[in-house]
């Protein structure tokens, strides 16, 4: 029998209190900061009473909540987790949009007074309050500043998460990252994060986490480095360029399914 998915639209925002539509969405207000934040949530309804996983999804420079959802679509994946699309702030692009014009995500904890750092343990709160939430089952994927911030995530809330995927991101504290299970999807004509460069932060990543310098596949697009700490990596690579893989969704559930 499928699992009934409940749509919520969280709006997090100064002074508000919660609402129930009837069409079963709800807006979550919250303050973070006095500052206005969008996430759209996906839960299972068994979510309020068995506990559940919860996926966090983060959007590239320029996207958006609604549009993560609709290249991720963790939610048909795994429809017994959580899923959680935060969407990000107008910030200055690391190597598009100067400006700060679209909707960005923080790169370094220090960045913005860490507000999208907050924003995360807001929203991780908020669940643990209105559901049922596998503490040891919490992970994190995005796409190219989405998996930027992914790894910043890494960094900065690693004892919360179990597992993390970034796809087409870089960082450049690596080397301070604690050991822990991640797939990587790097495109090999990127043009924007260069391969070169999602590269030397695969070999970086496998020091950190102690791999084997022996690789096995994974299913039928991986590679794996196996760690005797428990904490594998896995390659996804592709011939492409910087897009996010069709086939990525299936992947990221798969992997984060097993950890």
């Amino acid at each position: 029998m499928p699992i009934k998915t409940t749509i919520l639209s969280v709006i997090i925002s100064l002074g508000c209190q919660l609402a129930v539509l009837a069409d079963e969405s709800v807006h979550l207000n919250l303050e973070v900061d006095g500052i206005s934040r969008l996430a759209l949530i996906y839960a299972p309804a068994s979510a309020h009473t068995n506990p559940a996983p919860v996926v966090f999804v983060f959007h590239g420079h320029g996207g958006n909540a609604r549009q993560a959802q609709r290249q991720f679509h963790l939610e048909r994946e795994w429809p017994e987790a959580i899923v959680v699309y935060p969407q990000g702030l107008p910030t200055p692009g690391q190597l598009t949009d100067p400006e700060g014009r679209r909707n960005g995500w923080q790169a370094t904890a220090d960045a913005f007074e860490g507000r999208d750092l907050k924003f995360f343990d807001a929203l991780l709160a908020r669940l643990r309050k209105d559901y049922r939430v596998a503490d040891q089952r919490i992970y994190a994927t995005g796409h190219s500043n989405g998996g930027g911030f992914t790894y910043l995530l890494w960094l900065e809330r690693g004892a919360t998460l179990r597992a993390v995927a970034p796809s087409a991101a870089v960082a450049k504290y690596a080397p301070r990252l604690s050991p822990k299970p991640v797939l990587m999807i790097a495109g090999q004509k990127d043009s924007l994060v260069k391969f070169s460069w999602q590269e030397r932060m695969l070999k970086e990543v496998q020091r950190v986490n102690g791999c084997s310098t022996n690789s096995e596949t994974w299913g039928q697009d991986g590679v794996m480095y196996p760690s005797p700490l428990g904490t594998p990596v896995i390659a996804i690579i592709h011939p492409g360029g910087h897009t996010f893989l069709k086939i990525a969704p299936g992947l990221i559930a798969k992997f984060f399914k097993e950890y």
